[in-house]
């Protein structure tokens, strides 16, 4: 797992690095030190639950191994596993259980006289057979924990190694000790057998490595929904060459430009368009929509939907990194790899927490040997506080919950592209939308064209000229002034010199003459506005109106006719609002169009006047996310387009809609969350996802306090032996990672009412 992302900055790149050989909250301490001291590292982000570094860095092309080396001088191990290294492991079950089936087998022996004394029975084993069963579990199985508290040791820091390694090997050694002297002391040879600690060291060190198994699995299991992307893929494309012949190509040959086949059941190979045949496709994998969805010649379609009964010949749009499923799956790692802002503290506990435990151990020694309890059970208490610390449970407690939300999040449609975006989206306050497109279905249609009185030429003669104006546009109201000119057979005239401006209109030559599609906004700074009363008249039916304009010889621009554009809202837009205001919060529409157009829209949509922010430039958009957060007001902005970026990136929580599965790029770097269809009951969904990821985390962060809170006390106290601390060690671990995969049940609430 290691690959560079360009970044903005041409000098800094950022890597990904897999690191091996991490156990606790201290080790990711260590690592992000030694990474932080490699010349050229600006900034450093190392994650417990996915095992993995992310370096921004700048530096030549050997800056990858110099990071390689400094982790591994650190105690810890680079990896670069393979994709088909993580599957292999992740579809069997008992993958890495080896090392724990025979502890289990080599300390269940041990265990067998504590279990006797609950019966009345005595099977105690001779010391001689107790080191026998010991002795690997100790050096063999445990080694692992002697290496990687050697490497904390030399680095003058721990970590849960060193505590584990310390407490096992003091009773492993009281053990030799108690042995020694019943064998030597005045009691030798009288068949007196002393009780021995070897089913401590053994079964503590056992537990440790299940609990380490148990977390292997819970992570696989957080991380199903990127390898579910990434098996989206097919192997094979079946490619048709010029004569119209298929044959199967691997998937890593497919080009830009090339024609596929598609066949029934099969999945869509690369993002494409449709050239030739019907089918329904199911995209629920991409974009969480239940139901598939009707493709036809023209669509677009993203790669690893699955194809239904149809079969289809497709035109490659975008292969590898560029499509769309490449992209959810980048987005999907970036959120898992990243460091959630509440880990901040975390982190700041974890460096001291090892030395802390340390001092209360040597603490829990000398006070009982100072109560005069004897070496033997001042040397145990001691042990017992060792085992029962768990650093582990701290370090897991956050990514483990982001691994969990983001991933289900994934499954229903919701990119979450950052940690934070995840930890801050539960607080939000006011809800900010983006009109056309992500309100309204975003295709406007052109209901009404009136020639103004005085005009020079008639209605379709001016219909031909405003299409000409907007042939080479993109925008919305364009397309429906060119869909209106088809449909009435009107052909547009070539367009000379073109200039647009944004906010305003476009302008142009046609003809001879310099014409213009002007907002009202710009017919009023032109000095040239329509009749008041036909925009009255238009503006209340929820008409956005545009104006056509002819510029004279002396540059004075005189109005030719009305446009009048009609665009619905959302067939869910009405019900996803009346969700957001039912849970507290406020809605604000911020719209392009003039005041009277927008409020009508809003009155459709349950919106009140009093939150409708009309006649916005695109530019100013984020101007107006910004006097929103004023006053301690937590934002999310809801947009669709390029033109939403800069306000989605001001507002404290960005949502990006990419309808169809597709989407704007820009809008998505932008957000902190990409909703990858145009459903807006996601919006509320995704901010409910939000609070529930963060109640686990607090969750997590209580239990893993609670247990080192309660159990190093009692364990210093000589409450707890050290078998009893070494179960809660690792029951610690386990029951933070399992109280985060509860998360993977989470179902969008309007998908369990339509269930």
């Amino acid at each position: 797992m290691e690959h560079i992302q360009p970044q903005p900055s041409a000098a800094a790149a950022t890597l990904d690095l897999s690191v091996g050989g991490m156990t606790c909250a201290s080790c990711v301490m260590r690592v992000e030190r030694a990474l932080k001291n490699v010349p050229g590292v600006q900034n450093v982000s190392v994650n417990l639950a996915t095992e993995s570094a992310r370096i921004v860095a700048t530096g030549g092309e050997d800056m990858a191994l110099r990071l390689r080396r400094a982790v591994r001088a650190a105690g810890y191990e680079p990896r670069a596993e393979s994709a088909a290294q993580d599957e292999a492991a992740a579809l069997s079950p008992w993958h890495g259980f080896g090392p724990v089936a025979i502890g289990l087998a080599l300390s269940i022996p041990l265990m067998a006289p504590m279990l006797g004394d609950l019966i009345g029975q005595s099977w105690m084993l001779p010391p001689w057979v107790q080191l026998l069963l010991a002795t690997p579990v100790q050096f063999w199985l445990g080694a692992r924990f002697y290496r990687a508290g050697w490497h904390a040791a030399k680095a003058l820091t721990g970590n849960m190694d060193l505590l584990v390694a310390l407490g096992t090997s003091a009773a492993y050694g009281l053990s030799l000790w108690l042995w020694w002297r019943a064998a030597t002391g005045e009691h030798a040879g009288h068949g007196m057998v002393p009780h021995l600690y070897f089913e401590a060291s053994a079964v503590v060190i056992t537990l440790v490595l299940l609990g380490k198994w148990l977390e292997a699995r819970a992570k696989r299991q957080a991380t199903s929904a990127i390898r579910a992307l990434q098996q989206l893929r097919p192997e094979v494309a079946h490619l048709i060459d010029a004569r119209g012949k298929e044959s199967d190509v691997p998937l890593a040959e497919v080009m830009v430009g090339d024609r596929l086949a598609v066949r029934p059941g099969e999945r869509v190979p690369a993002d494409a368009r449709v050239l030739e045949g019907q089918s329904e496709v199911d995209e629920s994998m991409l974009t969480g929509e239940p139901l598939p969805v009707a493709k036809n010649p023209g669509d677009a379609l993203t790669g690893g939907a699955v194809n239904g009964d149809g079969r289809m010949v497709i035109e490659v749009r975008a292969v590898g990194a560029e499509s769309v499923l490449a992209r959810i799956i980048r987005l999907v790692e970036d959120a898992q790899a990243a460091k959630a802002p509440i880990q901040r503290m975390v982190d700041q506990v974890a460096a001291v927490f090892v030395p802390v435990v340390l001092v209360i151990a040597l603490l829990t020694f000398g006070g009982w040997m100072f109560a005069g309890a004897g070496v033997e059970t001042a040397l145990i208490h001691a042990v017992a506080v060792l085992v029962i610390a768990c650093p582990c449970a701290l370090g897991l407690a956050t990514p483990v919950a982001v691994m969990a939300g983001t991933g289900v999040a994934a499954k229903h449609g919701i990119l979450i592209k950052d940690a934070r975006a995840l930890e801050i989206a539960h607080r939000v306050d006011t809800v900010a939308f983006d009109k056309t497109g992500t309100l309204t279905v975003g295709r406007p249609v052109l209901t009404a064209l009136l020639p103004a009185a005085g005009a020079l030429a008639n209605e379709n003669d001016l219909l031909a000229t405003a299409a000409s104006l907007q042939g080479g546009s993109e925008h919305p109201l364009a397309r429906a002034v060119l869909t209106a000119a088809a449909e009435r057979g009107v052909q547009a005239p070539p367009l000379g010199a073109m200039q647009a401006m944004p906010g305003r209109g476009v302008r142009g030559e046609v003809n001879g003459a310099t014409w213009a599609i002007a907002s009202l906004r710009w017919c009023r700074e032109l000095d040239a506005m329509p009749a008041e009363a036909d925009i009255e008249r238009l503006q209340s039916q929820g008409a956005t109106v545009s104006a056509l304009l002819r510029f004279d010889d002396a540059g004075s621009a005189h109005v030719q006719a009305l446009l009048a554009f009609a665009d619905e809202p959302k067939p869910q837009a009405a019900e996803a609002i009346r969700t957001l205001r039912a849970r507290g919060l406020r809605v604000v529409m911020i719209s392009g169009d003039n005041l009277r157009a927008a409020q009508a829209m809003a009155a459709r949509l349950g919106i009140p006047a009093e939150d409708v922010r009309a006649d916005v430039l695109p530019a100013d958009k984020a101007e107006q996310v910004s006097a929103l957060r004023k006053n301690g007001h937590v934002v999310a902005m809801v947009g669709d387009g390029a033109n939403d970026a800069p306000a989605l990136a001001a507002a404290d929580v960005g949502i990006a809609m990419a309808p169809s599965g597709g989407g704007t790029d820009v809008a998505m770097e932008a957000a902190g969350i990409t909703l990858m269809r145009g459903d807006l009951a996601l919006v509320a969904e995704a901010l409910e996802l939000s609070g529930r990821t963060v109640a686990k985390i607090r969750q997590n962060l209580f239990w893993a306090f609670a247990y080192n809170v309660a159990g190093i006390p009692l364990a210093a106290f000589g409450l707890l032996s050290p078998v009893v601390a070494g179960a809660a060690m690792a029951l610690s671990s386990v029951s933070v990672m399992a109280n985060a995969l509860l998360l993977r049940r989470w179902k969008p609430k309007h998908q369990q009412q339509q269930h």
